[in-house]
C-alpha cells in the first residue's frame, strides 16, 4: 500500500496524469523501445525451460528483467524527448517529488525483500501469513481507491462544511456558521392571524416560514434559510408517501409471485424491468405521460368520463390536471413515478426472503388448519423481519436522496412554488449553481445525520425482535 500510494503521488507530481494527452501524442516514439521490453519479457519466459537448473534459470530471468527495464526507460525518454530530459529532470527536483520518489524506492525495496523466499524464512513467515499477505496485496487497490475517492472526499467535504469556500478561491474558516444559518429559526406570537411578519420578526434576518394557531393564539415561524426548511419538508413528505407505496404493493406482489401459478418467472422479469431501466429515460416518458395536453393520463381520464357520460347520460366534465405545473400535484406525480420504478426491486427482495422460509412451517400450519392469511400473518411476515428492515432502510435512504426525477421532470429550480424542491436538489443548487461549496457541504452532512439516525432506529428496532425457525 505504501508503494502504491507513493507511486501514484509521484506520477501525479511529475505531471503524468495532467499531461496524459501530450504523452499520448508522443506515444508512437515509444513503440520501438517497448518492443525491446517485449523481447525482455520473452527472455524472462524462456527461463521456464530451465526449471531443473535453478542458477541458469535465475540468470536468464535477471537478464530478461534488465532488458525489460531498459526498454521501459528508453520508452519514457523517447516520449519525453531526448533533448528535454535534462530540463525535465531539473524542473522536477523539488522536495515533494523527491520524497515521493524516495518513498516509492523504499517501499518497493521492502516489498521486494518481503517476497524473497530466504527473507520470508528468516521472518518465520508460514503459509497462513503468506496467504494473508497476498490477500492484503490483492485488496490494496480497492482499499486505496476507497481512501482516495470515498473516505478522502468525505473528510474534505466535512472540512469544507466549516468554511465559506466557493470552489475556486481560498477557504475561509467560519466554524458552525453554515450550520447555524441552516438551522436558525425564530418563533413569534402574533396579535392577529393576518399580522404582517415585519411587525413580529426581523425580516432582514428571517423569512416567514409558516403560521399556525394553537388554543386561540397565533404564532409565526421565521427561518434564516427558508428554502432549506421547505426542501426538508418536501423530502420528508416525499418519503412518507413513497415508502408505503413502494413497499406494501411489493410485499403483495412477492406473495403472488411466490406461488406456483403458470408464468410466474415471466412476471418476475417484467416487474423488475423498471428497476434496471435508466432513470432519465423513465423520467422523460413519465413527463410526456403527465403532459396536460397530449399525455396518456389525462387522455385516459377524459375517455373514462366520456364513457360514463354515454352510459348514464350525464354531463360530467373530466378534470385535466396540469400534473407537473401546479404545486398541488407536482410532488405527488413524482411520488407515483418513483414508487412505480421501485416496486420491482423491492418485490425481488421480498421474494428472495420468502423463498428462504422453510416450507415445512407452512405444511405444519396447514395441518393445524391455518388458512393462507393466517400463514402469511403468523409465518411469512415475522420471518421476513430482516428483509423488511433492509427494504425499508434502502427505500427510506433513496427517498431522502431523491434528485434525478425532480431535476428532469420539473423545473430545476424546484418546481412550481418550490413544491418539488428536495434536500439534494437544494444541495445541488448551492454547490454547483451558486458555487457555495461550504454551504452545500453543510447541507450534505445534515442530510447524512438524518439518514444515519433513521437507519439506526430501524436496525435497533429489528435487533430487539428475534424469531426462531
Amino acid at each position: 500500500m505504501g508503494f502504491l500510494i507513493c507511486a501514484v503521488a509521484l506520477l501525479q507530481l511529475i505531471g503524468v496524469f495532467a499531461g496524459f494527452d501530450a504523452l499520448a501524442d508522443r506515444f508512437p516514439r515509444a513503440l520501438l523501445p517497448l518492443g525491446v521490453s517485449f523481447i525482455g519479457y520473452l527472455i524472462y519466459v524462456f527461463a521456464d525451460r530451465y526449471e531443473n537448473y535453478p542458477k541458469r534459470q535465475r540468470s536468464i530471468q535477471n537478464t530478461g528483467k534488465i532488458v525489460m527495464l531498459a526498454g521501459l526507460a528508453l520508452a519514457l525518454i523517447a516520449v519525453v524527448g531526448w533533448e528535454s530530459v535534462p530540463g525535465f529532470i531539473a524542473a522536477r527536483l523539488q522536495l515533494p517529488i523527491l520524497l515521493a520518489l524516495a518513498g516509492s524506492i523504499l517501499f518497493g525495496l521492502m516489498t521486494w525483500a518481503m517476497w524473497r523466499h530466504p527473507t520470508a524464512l528468516a521472518m518465520n513467515v508460514n503459509n497462513a501469513r503468506q496467504e494473508a499477505l497476498e490477500g492484503y496485496l490483492f485488496l490494496s487497490p480497492n482499499l486505496i481507491g476507497f481512501l482516495l475517492f470515498l473516505a478522502g472526499p468525505l473528510l474534505l467535504s466535512l472540512y469544507t462544511s466549516f468554511t465559506n469556500w466557493d470552489g475556486f478561491g481560498t477557504r475561509e474558516w467560519v466554524g458552525f456558521g453554515n450550520y447555524g444559518k441552516l438551522l436558525n429559526l425564530t418563533f413569534a406570537t402574533l396579535t392577529a392571524a393576518n399580522q404582517p411578519a415585519n411587525q413580529a420578526i426581523n425580516v432582514k434576518v428571517y423569512d416567514e416560514l409558516a403560521r399556525f394557531s394553537l388554543f386561540g393564539s397565533h404564532y409565526l415561524i421565521g427561518a434564516t434559510d427558508k428554502l432549506f426548511w421547505i426542501a426538508m419538508r418536501n423530502t420528508l413528505l416525499f418519503g412518507l408517501l413513497v415508502v408505503p407505496l413502494s413497499v406494501l404493493p411489493a410485499l403483495g406482489l412477492a406473495a403472488i409471485l411466490n406461488s406456483k401459478l403458470p408464468g410466474m418467472k415471466f412476471f418476475r422479469s417484467v416487474y423488475f424491468i423498471p428497476s434496471v431501466a435508466a432513470v432519465v429515460g423513465i423520467a422523460l416518458i413519465w413527463q410526456w405521460m403527465y403532459n396536460a395536453s397530449v399525455g396518456w393520463i389525462n387522455y385516459a381520464i377524459l375517455s373514462a368520463a366520456n364513457f360514463l357520460n354515454s352510459i348514464f347520460g350525464a354531463a360530467w366534465i373530466a378534470p385535466q390536471p396540469r400534473w407537473l405545473s401546479t404545486s398541488d400535484t407536482a410532488l405527488l406525480a413524482i411520488v407515483v413515478m418513483v414508487a412505480w420504478q421501485t416496486i420491482g426491486f423491492n418485490t425481488i427482495l421480498f421474494l428472495a426472503g420468502m423463498q428462504n422460509i422453510p416450507k415445512v412451517l407452512y405444511e405444519a400450519a396447514t395441518v393445524d388448519g391455518a388458512g393462507a392469511w393466517r400463514q402469511f400473518r403468523n409465518i411469512t411476515l415475522p420471518l421476513l423481519g430482516a428483509t423488511m428492515v433492509f427494504v425499508l432502510s434502502t427505500t427510506i435512504i433513496a427517498s431522502f436522496q431523491i434528485f434525478e426525477p425532480i431535476f428532469i421532470m420539473t423545473n430545476p429550480a424546484g418546481g412550481p412554488n418550490n413544491a418539488t424542491l428536495s434536500a439534494v436538489l437544494y444541495l445541488y443548487q448551492n454547490g454547483f449553481q451558486r458555487f457555495n461549496q461550504g454551504y452545500a457541504s453543510a447541507i450534505a452532512w445534515l442530510l447524512f445525520v438524518i439518514i444515519f439516525l433513521v437507519t439506526m432506529i430501524q436496525y435497533r428496532r429489528q435487533r430487539n425482535v428475534t424469531y426462531e425457525m
